[in-house]
């Protein structure tokens, strides 16, 4: 079963497709970023607000959110306790 979480405005992604969630200020990620519009494998969920996190996908996809890193990783922590079931 896919293992979902909001990432903001209404944006979900799969938990098991996600490699890392970062933070968009170093100037390292801000080049991956950079690089992955130019390819076109960016995926902007922000809805034009400013980006806190961006999410490195198994794909090569980058996601960005407008949620802090640490609003998106404590979501993912209670599905790993109850093994993807919410209640």
């Amino acid at each position: 079963m896919n293992k979902l979480i909001h990432i903001g405005f209404g944006n979900i992604v799969n938990v098991e497709k996600i490699i890392a969630i970062v933070s968009p200020d170093s100037a390292p990620v801000k080049r991956l970023v950079q690089r992955a519009r130019e390819e076109g494998s960016v995926i902007d969920a922000t809805q034009g607000r400013k980006t806190k996190s961006v999410l490195v996908m198994e794909n090569s996809q980058i996601v960005l959110s407008a949620l802090l890193p640490e609003t998106i990783s404590g979501r993912v922590a209670p599905l790993e306790e109850t093994g993807g079931k919410s209640e």
